[in-house]
């Protein structure tokens, strides 16, 4: 097996990452970086911190040169941070000194990486929140057409009453309709530039440092916070947080689509399950088992990055390094979750005649409704302990607790064994939710 599943040819269409795993390349690294390294030098030519003939001249190569990954390894290894071999290849490659020696003027290897992290948190943020809202249309799709579509609720995996397969789905969907409508306001408090200098101090960026960070926001379409964060990692938690939390919500989707196509169940069609090597009569529920795969894997990834925060000092390479480490897998698992979430969520259908088979036999489902129907006739611990006695007779002699009632109870109007009458506010929410999607 590979290093990581996530850049593997066997397990590419187990694990897909669409164009957000191209974000996570040594290529595209690098690329993030030299973009950084211009803008930059394109920031401070116009301020005149370095000339500007020579802010021109690096502004352009850094959109023209391209540099080899493997060949910073060396440097990497040694310095422990790409950065500075990346500075002198550029220089190197430049064929220009009078104008190389402006290259990376006053900067830090931490406001570089950072920075350009950012960008690539950008993109990804930005394609996350597009499959989300594909997510969020197919379920919504869902939730009203099925509103009224009639199924067994479950808690602790059994029957618990009626609810609609449209107000199933709408539960799914409402954490990822929230975190839909976090991502403005997350981009503009967790996507910062970095431009604080060895320590932190901007002591080699001049007097205009202050305007140097906020121009060179500007120019790469980040935002300025106006102080130095290279200690504090609040912003990567702040978007790590908000992919945890979608993929929590696909995780439970996962988990609850697994119930429901178990055997004796098949409640939902997954539309591309997949097959045994060995039991031809197997239909495995595979994207459910990959979101759920996947939150189990963010939960104990999530922890270590946690860790990750806790710098010593001004700069703490081995706190850096673990976020390294884990901030990628990360966001490819989120990646990774809702490409499969999007697939399920198109293709899914309720098996109508199964949900309905579910709500027959012996009607034991109907018991809370039954409960509270008895408590207009009798004190209510009195009700729950007769429909409890009833429910265990219903077990024992196999006759509906319909037909027990009606001959024991005939005052009680046997409405209360209609399912679709006993759903509650399912169907209500199931079609709120589908408005909300719509209003997006």
């Amino acid at each position: 097996m590979a290093g990581s599943v996530f850049d593997s040819p066997l397990y590419a269409k187990l694990f897909p990452t669409g164009d957000i795993g191209r974000l996570f390349t040594d290529t595209a690294e690098i690329r993030a970086m030299l973009l950084v390294e211009g803008a930059l030098a394109k920031v401070q030519g116009k301020l005149g911190v370095i000339p500007e003939v020579s802010a021109a001249a690096i502004h352009r190569a850094t959109m023209e040169i391209q540099l080899d990954p493997s060949a910073l390894a060396a440097p990497t290894g040694q310095n422990g941070v790409s950065v500075p071999g990346l500075v002198a290849a550029f220089r190197h490659e430049m064929k220009a000194p009078e104008h190389a020696a402006f290259v990376h003027w006053g900067a830090t290897s931490q406001d570089i990486y950072d920075t350009a992290l950012m960008l690539r948190l950008r993109q990804a943020m930005t394609l996350m929140a597009q499959d989300v809202h594909a997510i969020l249309k197919a379920l919504a799709a869902q939730a009203q057409a099925h509103s009224d579509t009639v199924m067994p609720a479950r808690t602790y995996g059994q029957h618990a009453t009626p609810t609609s397969w449209g107000a199933v789905v709408a539960a799914w969907g409402a954490p990822l309709l929230d975190a839909y409508r976090e991502v403005e306001t997350l981009r503009d408090t967790s996507l910062w530039v970095s431009l604080s200098g060895a320590a932190g101090t901007s002591s080699a960026l001049g007097p205009k440092a202050a305007d140097t960070r906020a121009d060179l926001a500007a120019a790469l379409g980040l935002n300025d916070p106006a102080r130095s964060w290279h200690t504090d990692r609040t912003p990567i938690l702040r978007l790590v947080d908000w992919m945890m939390r979608v993929m929590a919500a696909l995780g439970g989707m996962g988990q609850s689509l697994l119930g429901l196509t178990a055997t004796g169940i098949n409640e939902v069609t997954l539309g591309g399950a997949g097959a045994s090597s060995t039991m031809p009569q197997k239909q495995n529920p595979v994207a459910p088992s990959t979101l759920v795969a996947l939150s189990h894997q963010g939960t104990g990834l999530r922890a270590s990055l946690q860790a990750s925060a806790q710098h010593q000092h001004q700069r703490d390479g081995a706190a850096w390094f673990t976020e390294w480490l884990v901030l990628p897998q990360l966001v490819l698992g989120t990646a990774c979750a809702l490409t499969h979430a999007k697939t399920l969520a198109e293709q899914m259908t309720p098996d109508i005649s199964s949900m309905g088979a579910a709500l027959e036999g012996l009607g034991l489902i109907h018991a809370e409704a039954l409960s509270f129907a008895l408590a207009g006739h009798m004190p209510r611990p009195e009700a729950q302990a007769a429909v409890k006695s009833l429910c265990k007779e219903a077990q024992a002699t196999s006759i509906p607790l319909h037909d027990l009632v009606k001959v024991q109870y005939p005052a009680i109007d046997l409405a209360v064994f209609d399912a679709a009458l006993a759903m509650g506010q399912a169907p209500v929410e199931a079609r709120a939710f589908a408005a909300a999607v719509k209003a997006i």
